[in-house]
């Protein structure tokens, strides 16, 4: 007779198995740097959406986002539909107008789109975009390296450090292999996964506890404010900024590069419109479902200690509910969060790292086999640099908080990217010397908004409620603007701009 943690362990390597199988299959379509970089471009919507949603979402929707509903409830609520609004409008109002300029650009990552767009032939837009890339994403990667240490911890007893080493082995074995179509095939298979487990968690809870009734009954006695939309505070000024900075969360959507760089890689803009459907309906079940399991957890695990930031409701309420076996599937629904999260960025930086800087600036000769090759031994490079940083904070943060360690690097990508996407999709006078300003900006307020604005004697606590994104997003926004407009270049680039942009919105130049 097995053990409980053999059944676990049997799920979790069969699940490891699926991934590095589809790393191999993936090699057989992966000739050229549209392939490792792109899919080649000519990938379905089914495949771009689940690959979008599972690669948006990471550590912070199984074990962040669940531990957020345990800690505020259905207060929560609020950032489903931050990335609601998020997602809904990076696919049915950026993803068309984004597809059809890379395609007319050629573009085959957002850095290659940006120089395009601006005619940026000093490559600094490039430089810009790589550098921020390559600095931000090893602190998200690192992030969810943490998190698959705290998965193996939580549901297997294992090692927090062994576990971290485990997961970063096999994410990195398929995604050096076959690069971004291992990785797209891989979301698809983890994107389900993470689906389904969280449908179904929140729904097991309440038929555990006796339906609806019993479970509210039990949670307006033990945890009455989990059971309001503003967590039992009231609308304070405190609570407010609280419930903007949880709305903000989707603004991230729109425009970060790893999201954006799957609306690239469609085979044809007439796949968006059913891409947006699967993706909205993707984020609204899964999302909620994260939400519901926390609020319903805290009624199943009545009187357990769940920690202070209860990110380990998700592993204790299923092992609560279920045989063994379906609970060593849960670990690999939490890993599918983590890994579908890692492998994207990894791709993204690499690209930024290989192709966006060593080949574009310093050897345009190089040939495609040979970036494929060079773009391999970076990834593995970044996911070490991950590595490494994941460790330092584990070494110096006990707690491994999952939900802000995500955010802040989630954080950091979106600031500097998406005010400039945004604008260069939608604003004619909008120029090379505001974009890099607006990139600029939006990647150092970041820093600025977590450690020094929430300092500020009396509205320092407004800004830690609110957080970083909101702020620097703004910011970013404002001076990207300003910018452009004290550009005195801004007449004739605007003239050049125009056909564009005709282009983009489906006008004729």
């Amino acid at each position: 007779m097995l053990s409980p943690k053999a059944w676990k362990l049997i799920a979790v390597f069969v699940y490891f198995g699926v991934l590095v199988v589809l790393g191999i299959l993936a090699t057989r379509r992966t000739h050229d740097t549209r392939d490792y970089f792109a899919g080649g471009k000519r990938l379905g919507f089914l495949s771009v959406a689940f690959s979008a949603r599972a690669t948006g979402e990471s550590a912070w929707l199984l074990l962040g986002l669940t531990g957020m509903g345990a800690a505020v409830g259905l207060k929560g609520l609020w950032i489903v539909v931050g990335e609601l609004l998020g997602v809904g409008l990076a696919w049915l109002w950026m993803s068309r107008r984004f597809k059809r300029l890379t395609d007319r650009y050629d573009s085959i990552t957002v850095p290659d789109y940006l120089e395009s767009r601006f005619r940026d032939s000093g490559h600094m837009l490039r430089l810009i975009a790589a550098g921020a890339l390559v600095i931000f994403v090893p602190i998200y990667v690192s992030a969810q390296i943490n998190a698959t240490g705290v998965a193996f911890e939580s549901f297997l007893d294992w090692n927090y450090y062994t576990g971290a080493l485990v997961g970063f082995g096999i994410v990195l074995i398929y995604i050096t292999t076959g690069g971004f179509i291992a990785v797209v095939w891989s979301d698809v298979f983890q994107g389900m996964l993470m689906l389904v487990g969280l449908v179904v968690l929140p729904i097991a809870g309440i038929l555990a506890l006796g339906g609806v009734g019993a479970t509210a009954d039990i949670l307006r006695e033990h945890h009455p404010a989990l059971l309001t939309l503003d967590g039992g505070e009231g609308l304070t000024g405190l609570n407010i900024a609280s419930i903007i900075g949880f709305l903000a969360i989707g603004i991230g959507f729109l425009g970060s590069p790893q999201v954006f760089v799957r609306f690239l890689a469609l085979k044809s803009e007439r796949e968006i419109n059913r891409g947006a459907g699967v993706a909205l309906l993707w984020t609204l079940f899964g999302d909620t479902g994260a939400v519901l399991a926390g609020v319903v957890g805290r009624a199943v695990l009545l009187g357990d200690d769940l920690g202070e930031n209860a990110q380990n409701v998700l592993p204790m309420m299923s092992q609560e509910l279920f045989i063994p076996l379906i609970s060593g599937v849960y670990v690999a629904v939490v890993l599918s969060a983590i890994m579908s999260t890692i492998d994207s960025l990894l791709v993204v930086a690499s690209s930024a790292g290989v192709r966006d800087y060593y080949q574009k600036y310093l050897h345009p000769d190089l040939t495609d086999e040979g970036l494929v090759r060079l773009g391999r031994v970076v990834t593995m490079l970044l996911a070490v640099l991950s590595l490494a940083v994941a460790m330092g904070v584990a070494k110096f943060n006990e707690q491994r908080e999952i939900f802000w360690f995500v955010i802040f690097g989630w954080s950091g990508i979106a600031a500097t990217f998406c005010p400039t996407i945004i604008l260069s999709l939608f604003w004619r006078g909008f120029t090379a010397r505001g974009a890099k300003a607006a990139m600029v900006v939006g990647f150092a307020c970041v820093p600025i908004f977590k450690f020094g604005a929430t300092e500020i004697p009396r509205i320092g606590r407004y800004f830690a409620e609110l957080d970083v994104l909101a702020p620097s997003f703004a910011v970013s926004m404002l001076v990207g603007v300003l910018a452009s407009l004290g550009d005195p270049r801004r007449e004739s680039l605007r003239a050049d701009a125009g056909p564009d942009l005709d282009w983009a919105g489906g006008r004729e130049p």
